[in-house]
């Protein structure tokens, strides 16, 4: 099981002409289809004059959630050559948005499909790439008296403390890399026994 994924830490331009169409491309780092929706519309509003706002996306360390729309360009010559260069840049999180601006000659579908990956990998290659790591959320409930016992396992295998509360019963919300939250748990698990 992988819990790495890679992603673009910082915003990227990329540009690419062709017969005197522009096609400015513009990758984001992104969390979620509202926040992919926000920024498409300020595209589609900042260049109201340009012909197509074509954009694919990639959401999730699994991979799983993306789209690619090809905004009134002929079927897979836009959003599809955009999702490619996603995918053979093995990235996630990411949201690539093409604008074009036509340049009064036809490019054809080879020509189009060309013009938008070129732009596509331009926005990534000025992107600055990082890994990630997949992390889980562990909540763990216990007595006060156990307090110096959970913190030596925090010590010890070093999870981010996003939470913690001291009362009566205690709590401590942990965020770990995937990989390790089966351990986490299971040192957690024991302290109850002792």
């Amino acid at each position: 099981m992988t819990d790495e994924y890679r992603t673009i830490k910082t915003e990227g331009e990329g540009y690419y002409s062709e017969k005197r169409s522009k096609f400015l491309a513009f990758a984001h780092h992104v969390s979620s289809v509202e926040e992919i929706k926000n920024i498409l519309a300020g595209y589609r509003k900042k260049y109201f004059d340009a012909r197509h706002v074509c954009y694919a996306y990639m959401l999730g360390p699994e991979r799983h959630e993306f789209r690619a729309n090809d905004d009134g360009e002929p079927s897979s010559t836009a959003g599809k050559p955009i999702l490619g260069q996603i995918n053979s840049n093995e990235l996630t999180d990411i949201l690539i948005v093409v604008v074009r601006y036509y340049g009064g000659v036809n490019l054809g579908t080879s020509g189009l499909i060309v013009a938008y990956r070129e732009a596509a990998s331009d926005a990534i290659a000025h992107s600055e790439i990082e890994t990630r790591q997949v992390e889980e959320i562990i909540t763990y409930s216990f007595a006060y008296p156990m307090m110096n016992d959970v913190m030596r396992i925090v010590k010890e295998m070093n999870p981010r403390i996003i939470s913690q509360t001291y009362d009566n019963t205690c709590e401590i919300k942990l965020s770990i890399r995937k990989s390790e939250a089966e351990r986490l748990r299971s040192k957690l698990a024991k302290l109850s026994f002792e």
